[in-house]
C-alpha cells in the first residue's frame, strides 16, 4: 500500500489532488501514487481551485503540500504528464506554471513534504513553497535539457532568486541527479530527516507556524520574496508594517511577552 504523512482518510487507490483542513493547516495530497504523482491538466486544474479555497478561508494559516508514495520506490511528483506536450506543446505546460505561480503567491505559509524524489517541473512547484522538508535517500533531477525543453522563465526566476544562480546552473544545465544531502547544501531543503521521522517533523513545523501572528507572517512573506525578486514595492512595505503596528495582534503580543504567557492570535 501506498504511505503518506497526512491525517488518516479513506483514501482511494488513485484520484486527482485531495485536499484536508484541519486545526488551520490545509494538505494537498497528491494522490497517483503508481503513476509516480505525475500532473495531467485535469490535475492542475483541480490543484488551483483548492488553491483559491485555501486562500479564500481566512482560518488556514499553514498550507502542506504532500504525496502519497509507492514505499519501495517513494516519488514525490514525476512533475507534468508528457502526455499533455503531445496534446497541445504550446499550452500544456502553462498549467503548470499558473499552479507553481499561484502556490508561490499563496497568502499562507506554505511547507512541502517531500516524502520522496522529485523531478521535473514537480521540482519548481515544491520550490514554489516557503519551505521543503525532505528524507533521506531522495534525489531531484530537472531534465529539462536532456529532453530538448527551456524551462519556463518564471521557474527560472524563482530557482535564482531563492537558490542562487550557481545552484540554479546546477540543476538546470547538468540535468543530473542531486542527493538529499547536496540539496540540503544548496538551501533547496530546509530540513533533511530519516522517513520514518517526516509526520512528526512535518507536524512540528505546522504546530510552531499556527501560533504565530498571522498578520506579521502573512505580511513578511509577500515582502520577502519581493525584495529576493527585485520588485520595489516601499510603499507596500510601509503599509504591511504599519497594518500590523495597528492590530490587535500586536497588542496580544505585547500584552503576552509582558506577562510571559502564550500570546493567542486572531489575525486581526
Amino acid at each position: 500500500m501506498p504511505t503518506d504523512h497526512a491525517h488518516p482518510i479513506d483514501w482511494p487507490a488513485a484520484s486527482s489532488p485531495m485536499l484536508h483542513i484541519e486545526a488551520g493547516v490545509a494538505t494537498l495530497t497528491l494522490n497517483r501514487p503508481a503513476q509516480r504523482n505525475s500532473l495531467s491538466d485535469a490535475d492542475l486544474q483541480v490543484l488551483l481551485q483548492h488553491l483559491d479555497s485555501i486562500e479564500a478561508d481566512a482560518a488556514v494559516r499553514v498550507l502542506v503540500l504532500a504525496a502519497r508514495v509507492q514505499p519501495q520506490r517513494p516519488v514525490f511528483s514525476a512533475g507534468y504528464h508528457m502526455g499533455g506536450f503531445e496534446a497541445d506543446a504550446s499550452q500544456g505546460p502553462q498549467g503548470f506554471e499558473r499552479v507553481c505561480a499561484a502556490l508561490a503567491r499563496a497568502r499562507t505559509v506554505t511547507l512541502c513534504a517531500l516524502n520522496g524524489s522529485v523531478y521535473g517541473g514537480a521540482t519548481d512547484l515544491a520550490l514554489a513553497c516557503d519551505f521543503r522538508l525532505g528524507v533521506q535517500g531522495m534525489e531531484l533531477r530537472m531534465p529539462a535539457a536532456a529532453l530538448g525543453l527551456h524551462y519556463c522563465a518564471g521557474g527560472l526566476q524563482r530557482f535564482v532568486a531563492r537558490l542562487g544562480l550557481g545552484a540554479a546552473r546546477r540543476i538546470f544545465l547538468l540535468a543530473q541527479p542531486l542527493s538529499a544531502d547536496e540539496l540540503l547544501r544548496l538551501g533547496y531543503l530546509d530540513a533533511l530527516v530519516a522517513p520514518e521521522a517526516l509526520p512528526t517533523e512535518v507536524a512540528r513545523w505546522c504546530h510552531n507556524l499556527v501560533q504565530l501572528a498571522p498578520l506579521a507572517l502573512q505580511g513578511m512573506k509577500q515582502s520577502l520574496q519581493e525584495i529576493a525578486l527585485g520588485e520595489h514595492n516601499a510603499t507596500a512595505w510601509r503599509e504591511r508594517e504599519a497594518h500590523t503596528q495597528r492590530s490587535a495582534d500586536f497588542a496580544e503580543g505585547r500584552a503576552a511577552f509582558a506577562q510571559r504567557r502564550p500570546a493567542v492570535f486572531l489575525g486581526r
